[in-house]
């Protein structure tokens, strides 16, 4: 591999303008047109140099061709390494296994791993797919609102969770880091989630995407890494597109931790890895093995990019509660003390030209919240923030 540059700077990644990202074509900088940005989970900083050096090579070869098993195998010891490199969590290889994103993994665990018609809990607020994919499975989605409090942390209630085995759930989806409320599970919070799932029989997918984007110091934990109990229930998701900023290359992997599972799904893993493609594992091999220090200049560039939000929604939103970022880059912000009329998300987008995912659209318990995806340059966060503030404040002189 050849050398190249480092990280992106500060500096580098603040000099990035609307103007560029726009040109660059994506859904989030398109969809509302003359809006910023801020409402589709991407990242606005591109991505590792050594990717592109996989997808140049790719174009010089003219190898656009099927994933090979040789690939495939240096896939999953490259996830495999990675896992266990960041939280010690020792799994098999032959347990990963490729797939295009974290969505086709919740499919094939309702799929495979559930029994038919049995209720999927789902704690809110949530990530939005999480609502509806279960339905199109033909199954019930059970919403479990979380708690929180006057600051904003979530916790989950796990006395409904317990309710919602009780009644004859199979599943719980558990996303941690959790989307959209930025909140890093604990192992005791997780250990208490396993007790409730263990007494019902019930099963758990982990989506742990955002595993790699921690802002503090508390740890990411897996949760099948538990101990034996969870390892036997849990299916877990992982993907390097959220880190490493690469959703468009469409490669996730599931992990089968448990012996029964691995076992059960060994006669379809050949024809899911074929829906993989070559460049998404290629790339996802080349940064879980070494992205060049690229991961680690970005997450620090999100951690002042995290305070300078927080000093910003206090000097131009004041009436807003926003919940402290853990992990991921996703912002969720209580806007119910702000007076705005209807869902703040269209208030936003239409008076303050910022496009937002609405609270709403994450479940019960999300009325008069947005989500927000600060990972952009600081500038354009500030003038996001400013915009938004300043349609509130228009908003109370009108109604002055």
């Amino acid at each position: 591999m050849t050398d190249v540059a480092p990280s992106p700077t500060a500096a580098e990644l603040d000099a990035i303008s609307v103007q560029q990202l726009r040109a660059a074509g994506g859904v989030k900088w398109t969809a509302y047109p003359g809006t910023i940005g801020a409402f589709v989970a991407e990242m606005d900083f591109g991505f590792p140099p050594r990717v592109a050096e996989v997808l140049e090579a790719a174009l010089r070869s003219r190898s656009l061709g099927y994933l090979p098993p040789v690939e495939h195998r240096a896939l999953q010891e490259a996830t495999v390494a990675w896992v266990d490199r960041t939280s010690g969590w020792r799994v098999p290889a032959d347990r990963v296994h490729p797939v295009p994103d974290v969505l086709t993994a919740l499919r094939e665990t309702i799929r495979r791993f559930t029994a038919p018609g049995s209720a999927v809990i789902v704690p809110t607020p949530a990530y939005m797919p999480f609502l509806t994919v279960p339905g199109a499975a033909d199954r019930e989605v059970v919403q479990v609102p979380s708690r929180v409090d006057a600051d904003g942390r979530y916790t989950l209630d796990l006395g409904a969770v317990d309710a919602a085995f009780a009644a004859g759930a199979g599943l719980l989806v558990l996303c941690n880091p959790w989307n959209p409320v930025g909140r890093v599970l604990t192992r005791e919070e997780l250990l208490a989630v396993a007790d409730v799932v263990e007494r019902h029989g019930g099963r758990v997918f982990a989506d742990e995407i955002h595993a790699p984007l921690v802002l503090d110091d508390v740890p990411h934990v897996p949760y099948a890494s538990l101990d034996a109990r969870t390892a036997g229930h849990t299916v877990t998701a992982l993907a390097a597109s959220k880190g490493w900023n690469v959703p468009g290359l469409k490669c996730a992997q599931m992990i089968l931790s448990g012996d029964a599972d691995a076992a059960a799904f060994a006669p379809y893993a050949a024809d899911l890895a074929t829906t993989v493609g070559l460049l998404g594992a290629r790339a996802a091999t080349t940064v879980y093995t070494d992205d060049g220090g690229w991961l680690a200049g970005v997450v620090d560039y999100l951690r002042g990019s995290r305070d300078q939000l927080e000093a910003l929604v206090a000097e131009h939103l004041p009436g807003a509660v926003l919940s402290r970022l853990e992990g991921t880059y996703i912002a969720w912000l209580d806007c119910r003390g702000l007076g705005l009329p209807g869902p703040a998300a269209a208030f936003f987008r239409r008076e303050a030209g910022v496009g937002l995912t609405d609270g709403n659209a994450c479940g019960a318990g999300g009325e008069g919240f947005i989500r927000m995806v600060m990972a952009t340059p600081r500038p354009i966060l500030r003038r996001a923030v400013e915009q938004m503030g300043a349609a509130v404040a228009r908003l109370r002189t009108t109604a002055g």
